[in-house]
């Protein structure tokens, strides 16, 4: 679980609860209808832009801002350079009985073992690359546009709330309604996109970056070891995607 999104809305959502606490009674915060019109608006117009598939795919998506395991690119070096070096001295079937859990370098190694060209094997996982780093940046997209969209809604509830209360002013009792309406979608549109929204959005696409980082290392590793070529050299080029205090550690580690 990444506790760096889990705590950091959840403080938000706190403070914000918190400020409503100490102004008053929190049940002045709550109205069904502003809800309606920024929550229930903001899916719909959501949803308008995309396909069922796609709409309710970015549910799946966004558990990645909470649920995700990313093996560490220095776990990665170390499986590759161990496969390259037994691969040079026992050839690609030797990599037959490795213990892979990255099930990106899982697909590349079982396509050495059944002997394709290196060509094949670096198209594929090349193509590979592309389409995760797609769908990933696409699942961002669907937030990113609740985050602009719902804002909007806050102000389309401002507007209905301003012209119910000003179409009754003859009505006091009428106004407070009304004004409740107009300002609550305002905060309830800011929140839901600053606080929720926007928020999973760019994790989502630190996600992909993240993803698409180590999914290179990968294919660069395993059309290293396709080469032939010697476990040290592959070492070396796959440092390059280490911060460079982390390269530096690990040269002297060497």
């Amino acid at each position: 679980m990444d506790l760096a999104t889990l705590i950091g809305m959840l403080g938000a959502i706190g403070f914000v609860v918190m400020a409503m606490v100490m102004g008053g009674d929190l049940s002045m915060f709550m109205n069904v209808p502003s809800i309606l019109i920024v929550f229930g608006g903001t899916l719909f117009v959501v949803l308008s832009q995309f396909s069922l598939g796609q709409f309710f795919g970015a549910g799946k998506i966004g558990a990645k801002a909470f649920m995700f395991k990313i093996e560490s690119p220095d776990v990665l070096i170390q499986k590759i350079v161990e496969m390259a070096d037994a691969a040079r001295k026992g050839g690609f079937l030797a990599l037959e009985e490795a213990e892979i859990e990255n099930a990106f370098m899982q697909k590349g190694v079982d396509m050495l073992v059944d002997g394709h060209d290196v060509d094949v094997v670096r198209d594929t996982l090349s193509k590979d690359i592309t389409m995760t780093t797609e769908r990933h940046e696409f699942g961002a997209t669907i937030y990113k546009g609740m985050g602009d969209v719902a804002p909007a809604m806050g102000m389309i509830g401002t507007l209905i709330g301003l012209v119910a209360m000003l179409s009754n002013m003859d009505d006091p009792k009428a106004i407070g309604p009304a004004m409740a309406v107009a300002l609550l979608t305002t905060l309830y549109g800011a929140f839901f996109s600053n606080v929720i929204c926007l928020p999973m959005a760019v994790k989502l696409n630190n996600r992909a970056v993240e993803e698409k980082l180590n999914q290179s290392l990968v294919l660069d590793g395993i059309i290293g070891i396709a080469d032939g070529q010697n476990p040290r050299v592959i070492e070396g080029i796959l440092k390059s995607y280490l911060a460079e205090s982390k390269r530096g550690n690990a040269a002297e580690d060497d």
